[in-house]
């Protein structure tokens, strides 16, 4: 986060925008193969939904979720934003 701010202090002046975005659990093949490494492998699905519960939208990421995240970072509706970190976890650090 720190060189997401200095990056965006840096090259403010050129008007280049920097912002990072911190996604939380998101149902990929990467997620997938970890629940399959712990002993999911029959119960992948059962893996994915018991490492939901307890997050306050209770359900993981998609990976629209954080595109959706970028695409809003890279439009207009967030041209005066800089040097943040956009948290997209449905709340798990809420």
């Amino acid at each position: 986060m720190n060189l997401t701010r200095a990056m965006a202090i840096d090259h403010g002046p050129q008007n280049i925008r920097v912002n990072s975005v911190n996604p939380g659990d998101t149902d990929t093949a990467m997620l997938r193969s970890e629940g399959e490494q712990l002993g999911f492998k029959s119960e992948i699905d059962k893996f994915l939904r018991d490492s939901a519960k307890g997050r306050p939208l209770e359900r993981l990421g998609k990976p629209l979720d954080v595109a959706n995240a970028v695409l809003f970072l890279c439009s207009d509706l967030a041209s005066w934003i800089t040097g943040a970190a956009l948290v997209v976890d449905g709340g798990g650090i809420a």
